[in-house]
């Protein structure tokens, strides 16, 4: 499966748990605790893989990265944005200098 397709099959899955019963999936669960649970996760796999990446652990590094980019897509669901929105604004920065779109916000 192409990593977009795999991008886009999640974020629907994502989307049809914002309605459902928060018993009934993690995701869910998530969703019904509002931002903050959602925000918390993100941070504590954000630590996670900085910790994975300092142990030199590659395998844990992908599994982690893995958890950071699952919750991160939960936020964007949250929010009612996509894959495609961050997609775009990657699209939008390649070929610009690192340094010149950093001095551009």
């Amino acid at each position: 499966m192409m990593s977009d397709a795999i991008l886009q099959q999640l974020a629907e899955i994502l989307e049809q748990r914002k309605s459902a019963e928060a018993d009934s999936s993690y995701v869910a669960s998530l969703y019904h605790k509002g931002l903050d649970a959602i925000l918390k996760k993100i941070g504590e796999e954000a630590t996670e893989t900085v910790m994975a990446a300092k142990d030199g652990d590659k395998e844990k590094l992908i599994y982690e990265i893995a958890d950071l980019w699952f919750h991160s897509m939960v936020l964007l669901a949250h929010e009612g944005l996509k894959p495609d929105d961050v997609l775009q604004e990657l699209a939008r920065r390649f070929g610009v200098s690192g340094l010149e779109e950093k001095a551009s916000r």
